[in-house]
């Protein structure tokens, strides 16, 4: 078993890439997974899934429950299911797709939603608000101060609950030459709140 722990951080070096193609850092997936508060049980929608670390990361840690990843690129849609396939995954289905129009189409509806990516953001965030039910949470991440506000803006609109926003700031020991320093990961905000009645 490639992964034979029951807690989440896995190096990021176990996963297979494709250039160009992001990928949450593990110690940002480790901030990431903490506020998505999971339970074996979850379903968990991962929109804009990217090399699938996350949709990995959730689906070791909800046995029984279902990890849905949304991806628009085929090639990278490939990427996922190959990384589920290294971890020995069968709760994770991976669906082809642009959101938000194609989140009507998911076949469950979600108790927990990754928001890592996707153009209209803010738009987003409005569409998978209707289908999370009461108590469901929400966790989305902005690389760029663009995001950033769309995000902070949709939350305020949809009265989401509960806000958390942390920043991460991760530095990571390298070897340069003959010597070791620091090099810092890049910056990410994640946001996160829950629907309430």
């Amino acid at each position: 078993m490639l992964w034979p722990y029951v807690t989440p951080g896995i190096p990021d070096d176990l996963f297979e890439r494709l250039p160009g193609i992001p990928m949450s850092k593990r110690e940002v997936r480790l901030l990431l997974i903490s506020h998505l508060r999971l339970q074996a049980d979850s379903v968990v929608w991962d929109i804009g899934a990217g090399t699938g670390t996350i949709a990995v990361e959730t689906g070791l840690l909800c046995p029984k429950g279902r990890i849905i990843a949304v991806e628009r690129d085929e090639e990278v849609a490939s990427l996922i299911r190959r990384n589920c396939d290294r971890f020995e995954l069968d709760n994770v289905e991976v669906i082809e797709g642009s959101a938000p129009e194609c989140l009507e189409n998911l076949p469950q509806p979600p108790h927990r939603v990754c928001i890592e990516g996707g153009r209209p953001i803010k738009a987003i965030l409005q569409e998978v608000w209707r289908y999370l039910p009461p108590h469901g949470r929400v966790v989305a991440t902005a690389s760029n101060l663009e995001n950033l506000y769309a995000l902070s803006e949709g939350f305020a609109e949809l009265q989401v609950r509960n806000i958390e926003v942390v920043q991460s700031a991760v530095n990571r020991l390298e070897t340069r030459g003959l010597s070791q320093t620091f090099a810092a990961v890049n910056p990410i905000f994640i946001l996160s709140g829950e629907k309430l009645d």
